[in-house]
């Protein structure tokens, strides 16, 4: 049995991994924004229409977590996205106390940290950029498992892929 090479599978592990950071983000907006889910910290009435910084934080996630999921724009999206739980964990959680732990930061800084790993590594498989990219470029990007020759480089799009 051959052992896996973790380098083939990466894209697809990037690209499950945004799906779904993205989605239990974007569900946070809908629960505070909506009500639904939950509501917002489990129930009462959203923030009011624009009010700062709920309103905008709720915003935020909610469209940068689709953006996310999709793979559209997916590294200006992650990048927003960690910025404000950056900012919500130092204004809002760090100053009840200097560790997650002990100030109820912890979603917020892995939220921070995740959604910047993305923004450095990029959509990886199964992203709209991808496939917009395979009908813009002329080249078709590498999202899946590489071709056994040639991995990694772009395949020419011909009549015949």
């Amino acid at each position: 049995m051959k052992p896996l090479d973790l380098e083939r599978v990466r894209p697809v592990v990037i690209g499950l991994f945004r799906m779904v950071v993205g989605m239990l983000f974007a569900c946070h907006g809908v629960a505070t924004l909506f009500g639904v889910l939950g509501g917002p910290e489990g129930g009462g009435p959203g923030p009011a229409a624009f009010a700062w910084p709920g309103w905008w934080a709720s915003a935020i996630e909610l469209v940068g977590g689709i953006l996310v999921v999709l793979g559209l724009g997916t590294r200006l999206a992650a990048l927003a996205c960690s910025g404000s739980m950056a900012y919500a964990y130092f204004d809002v959680h760090q100053r009840n106390a200097l560790l997650p732990i002990q100030n109820h930061g912890e979603p917020a800084a892995m939220f921070c940290w995740a959604f910047l790993l993305i923004a450095v590594l990029g959509a990886g498989a199964f992203s709209l950029e991808g496939l917009l990219g395979r009908f813009t470029s002329g080249t078709r990007p590498i999202t899946g498992l590489p071709q056994e020759k040639g991995a990694g480089e772009p395949v020419p799009v011909s009549a015949d892929n």
